[in-house]
């Protein structure tokens, strides 16, 4: 058996709370990174190189790469999460 310390299992925190951890850092890190990507990128060039024949307004693909700026962010904060919970619920013997 451990000491006192070692045997300390956090509570599990409320679904709420777990989702917005993850949704909330990576909401903000998207809207950054969508507004530096987009002061250099116009989304009608980038439509133009990449999907030319795609009917597409500027709004439309601010709002695409918005979400996958998300995406990306939101994937790496759900990550981290997954890495961060504690071990002492995983790593329990057999009984």
């Amino acid at each position: 058996m451990g000491s006192p310390a070692s045997d300390f299992d956090h509570p599990p925190r409320p679904l709420a709370q777990r989702i917005g951890a993850i949704a909330w850092p990576s909401f903000f890190a998207a809207g950054v990174a969508t507004m530096v990507f987009f002061a250099f990128v116009d989304p009608l060039e980038l439509r133009d190189l990449t999907f030319p024949s795609l009917p597409m307004t500027r709004g439309l693909g601010y709002t695409l790469g918005f979400f996958m700026f998300w995406l990306a962010t939101a994937s790496s904060s759900l990550f981290t999460w997954w890495l961060l919970r504690p071990g002492s619920r995983f790593n329990r013997g057999l009984r």
